[in-house]
């Protein structure tokens, strides 16, 4: 039986080539993988607990939005795959979208001033192929990012080489891409199969969440993801919790870090009251105090991307080459 309501009828769209896109980042963004002089001293701190956590192999995950990518940081972020300091990334459509633009075109991004006007905002052909790598993915069992991560790899994409979900699948890190239907430009398109990306997300969810099982002694960390990043990882620690406790373990003690540009006040270590709109910020309350209020220690620097990732990246270099690790 089906429903009373009409649908909306894709065969009625216009999906136009990607080179006729105007792109508003190019591969000429991406940093060069180079230290920074360190101006967050909390990142100091997180650089030596990612190098405890790993020194005991508990988990260090990363998990981010969009915005991470367009700051050009997957240099840095693909050496610390590369060298084991991350263990899991997670990300939102955009992330996935983002990543498979660069390394098919070298260049994404598009003005949604420009293109929401003409109604062809996201209608792009070339980038419609994550539906079908989405259908391939749950064909496979495989989850949203490992597929796409195959995908990218298997089509020999010309700028693959930046691509992060391209490295984690050769170095065997698993990379989550957690969705909603409806937020990203793939689901505008005619051959959007919503049964196959929200069977494949779900099974990243549950990649996560499996992965978080080694969360004791570990470090979740949340670049620019306001709403992803702390829902995603506030019901699979619950889930995590929940079999640790009938296991007679805990999961209490790790550290998180949220970096984004929101200006918070001193105390993050207390979420605020209700009539406070930080109170609605959920990396705060859910990330910074809530999940880790029973043993676990949290860190929020105030900095964009560009700067935040690249600094992290070069704490850990540097207590790496003092001998440290």
């Amino acid at each position: 039986m089906g429903s009373k309501y009409e649908i909306f009828d894709r065969r009625l769209l216009r999906v136009d080539p990607l080179h006729q896109r105007t792109h508003d980042l190019t591969l000429t963004a991406l940093r060069p993988l180079e230290p920074q002089p360190l101006s967050f001293p909390p990142l100091e701190q997180v650089a030596e607990e990612i190098l405890a956590a790993r020194a005991r192999n508990a988990a260090v995950v990363l998990m981010m939005g969009g915005h991470v990518l367009r700051s050009g940081v997957q240099r840095y972020l693909i050496d610390l795959m590369e060298k084991g300091l991350i263990t899991c990334l997670a990300g939102n459509g955009a992330v996935a979208i983002h990543d498979y633009e660069l390394a098919l075109m070298g260049a994404t991004t598009e003005s949604v001033a420009r293109y929401i006007q003409s109604g062809q905002f996201g209608l792009w052909r070339e980038t419609g192929r994550l539906n079908d790598i989405a259908v391939e993915a749950a064909r496979d069992g495989l989850g949203l990012g490992e597929g796409i991560g195959r995908g990218i790899e298997k089509d020999k994409l010309p700028y693959r080489e930046h691509s992060l979900l391209a490295a984690a699948y050769r170095l065997n890190v698993p990379v989550t891409i957690h969705v909603g239907l409806g937020y990203d430009i793939v689901h505008e398109h005619p051959n959007c199969d919503g049964a196959a990306w929200g069977e494949s997300s779900y099974r990243d969810f549950l990649i996560l969440t499996r992965h978080l099982q080694n969360l004791e002694g570990g470090v979740v960390m949340n670049f620019g993801s306001a709403v992803m990043a702390p829902e995603v990882f506030l019901k699979a620690l619950a889930m995590v919790r929940n079999v640790a406790a009938a296991e007679g373990r805990s999961v209490k003690d790790f550290t998180t870090l949220v970096c984004d540009l929101r200006d918070l006040p001193d105390g993050v270590d207390r979420e605020p009251p209700k009539s406070d709109p930080n109170y609605y910020f959920r990396p705060w309350k859910t990330m910074l105090v809530r999940t880790v209020a029973d043993g676990g220690r949290s860190y929020y620097v105030r900095g964009p991307h560009d700067q935040t990732v690249p600094q992290l990246w070069t704490a850990l270099n540097r207590l790496e080459t003092s001998g440290k690790r």
